[in-house]
């Protein structure tokens, strides 16, 4: 399995306006009890889809498809549950942007290859319109350029270094990364004492 690195994110977006949406929100808590993570994206922001009904822009077709979520301040916080970024990662967005991330929230998306990109309130409030005013605008996240942009727009956007590093080289990806070295991690566990009698 080849290491997947991620360069930009291009495709339209998926604007979700609040503030402290927190992991609960975006995946309530009686969706938790499966084995897998399979099938968690049919339960993205299932309670408030339910309260705001064709309202949520989540209910509207006329996001499906969409690769980038636009979100405000302080978003994921909540719960740990690496559930929330399984559920938006498994409805196909590659990347949220945002004011601010929940420390945790982050973490899960990083290890996931969900980057989480902050920039500032104007700029979240500003690309959350264009969404809203033609849902088929094209946006493009560039990680190289730390930039959010469509055809007529572009703002800059932040990923703390080793994330970002981690992005562009691949090394988010640990799992990819252990069995592309599959050979030398063996060795290692051979090596190891309190491992040999495990086989």
């Amino acid at each position: 399995m080849p290491i997947e690195k991620i360069l930009a994110v291009s495709g339209t977006a998926l604007p979700v306006r609040g503030t402290n949406i927190d992991t609960d929100r975006i995946i309530p808590a009686r969706f938790l009890r499966s084995v897998s993570f399979d099938g968690l994206e049919r339960h993205l922001f299932e309670d408030d889809r339910a309260q705001a009904g064709e309202s949520h822009p989540l209910s509207n077709p006329a996001y499906h498809g969409a690769t980038l979520l636009v979100v405000n301040a302080n978003f994921g916080c909540g719960s740990s549950r690496e559930h929330a970024p399984q559920a938006i990662r498994r409805r196909g967005i590659r990347a949220v942007v945002g004011e601010s991330f929940s420390e945790i929230f982050f973490g899960n998306s990083v290890a996931l290859g969900l980057p989480c990109v902050t920039v500032t309130p104007e700029a979240a409030t500003d690309l959350q319109s264009a969404a809203e005013g033609e849902p088929r605008t094209s946006f493009t996240l560039d990680l190289q350029t730390m930039t959010i942009s469509t055809a007529t727009v572009s703002f800059p956007a932040h990923l703390p270094a080793a994330a970002r590093e981690g992005f562009l080289d691949g090394s988010w990806d640990a799992t990819g990364l252990l069995l592309e070295r599959y050979t030398e991690v063996r060795h290692v566990a051979d090596r190891l004492p309190y491992l040999r009698g495990w086989r």
